[in-house]
C-alpha cells in the first residue's frame, strides 16, 4: 500500500512539472525588439525612400522603417500632428507651415537628402521637342491652347497635373507658371486635369497624343517624349540630367528634403546621417535621381 501511495505521488509530481510547472520552449524565447522609424510624404520622393528604408534594413536588423507616400503637404501634416519620425517633401517647407511649428512649440530640422530635375513631357508622336519657361507658363495658365500655336499639329492641348497636395505641383507652380515671382498670384487652367501620381501623369501622356505633362527625373521613361526648356528665348534649350541640374544649367530643378519635428536623435539621426553617405547617395542614382555633390 505504501509502495503505491508513493508511486502515486510521483506520478502527479512527474505530471505537474510536464504541464503546468514550467514554460514552453516558445514562451522561454523573447519576442524580438525593433527600433521603429514612420517616413511619410512625397509621392515624388516615394520610390527612394523605399529603396532606402529597404537597404538600410539588411544592414541594420534591429531598425524597421515604414515608408508612406500621399505627398509633400501629408508628411509635414503628419509632422504637425507628430505621428511621424521623418516627412518626406519635394518642396520647401512652407511659412505659414513654420509658423503653425512655431505655434505649437516644434522646431523644425531641414535635410536635403537628393536632387531633382522636373521634366516637361508630351506624347511620342507630337513633334513639339523644346518649349521655354514663358510658352509652357502660357500653357497652363490656359493662354495658349492649341499646339499650332507653338508650331505644332492643329491639336487642343490637354494639359495634366499633379494633385494640389503634391510638393511637385506646389514647385511647378511657383518656378514655371508664376516664373519665380511671388507677387504672382497665377494658377492652373481651370481645365487642367489633376492625377494622383507622377505613375499616372506617364501613362496618361503615353496614351494621349494632345497631352503635356511634367515629373520628377525619377520617373520619366521612354514611353514619352521629354522637351527641352530654355530660361527665355534667346537662350540655350537644355535637356534635364544629372550634368544639367548639378551645373544649374536645367531651369526646372530642385532639392529633396527629409524634415524632422526637432533635431534629430537617436536612430532617427542615426538613420539621417546613412542617407547623406556614399551608399545612399548611389541609391539615389541609380533610381534616376540627382545624388547630393561632395563638398
Amino acid at each position: 500500500m505504501k509502495k503505491c501511495l508513493i508511486l502515486c505521488c510521483c506520478l502527479a509530481l512527474l505530471l505537474l512539472s510536464g504541464c503546468g510547472g514550467g514554460t514552453s520552449s516558445s514562451e522561454n524565447t523573447a519576442s524580438p525588439e525593433y527600433t521603429s522609424i514612420q517616413n511619410i510624404g512625397s509621392d515624388t520622393m516615394v520610390n527612394l525612400a523605399l529603396a532606402w528604408a529597404e537597404q538600410y534594413q539588411k544592414d541594420n536588423p534591429s531598425v524597421r522603417v515604414s515608408v508612406t507616400g500621399g505627398g509633400s503637404g501629408t508628411g509635414l501634416a503628419a509632422l504637425a500632428n507628430n505621428t511621424v519620425d521623418i516627412a518626406n517633401a519635394s518642396r520647401k517647407i512652407k511659412q505659414e507651415e513654420l509658423d503653425e511649428a512655431k505655434k505649437q512649440n516644434y522646431n523644425p530640422a531641414e535635410f536635403v537628402v537628393a536632387r531633382d530635375a522636373i521634366g516637361v513631357i508630351v506624347n511620342l508622336e507630337n513633334p513639339i521637342s523644346q518649349l521655354t519657361l514663358e510658352q509652357i507658363s502660357q500653357i497652363y495658365k490656359g493662354e495658349v491652347n492649341n499646339w499650332s500655336e507653338l508650331g505644332g499639329e492643329d491639336r487642343p492641348i490637354v494639359r495634366l497635373s499633379r494633385e494640389t497636395n503634391s510638393g511637385t505641383h506646389v514647385y511647378f507652380l511657383e518656378t514655371v507658371i508664376r516664373l519665380g515671382n511671388s507677387k504672382d498670384k497665377s494658377i492652373f487652367s481651370a481645365d487642367t486635369l489633376l492625377l494622383p501620381s507622377s505613375e499616372g501623369i506617364i501613362s496618361e501622356v503615353s496614351d494621349n497624343p494632345n497631352a503635356i505633362g511634367y515629373d520628377g527625373l525619377g520617373y520619366i521613361t521612354p514611353a514619352v517624349k521629354v522637351v527641352a526648356v530654355a530660361r527665355k528665348t534667346g537662350d540655350a534649350y537644355v535637356m534635364p540630367s544629372v550634368d544639367t541640374v548639378n551645373n544649374n544649367t536645367y531651369p526646372i530643378s530642385r532639392d529633396l528634403y527629409m524634415y524632422t519635428r526637432n533635431a534629430p536623435q537617436g536612430a532617427v539621426k542615426t538613420y539621417l546621417d546613412w542617407i547623406l553617405s556614399d551608399e545612399a547617395q548611389k541609391i539615389v542614382q541609380d533610381l534616376g535621381f540627382v545624388p547630393l555633390l561632395k563638398k
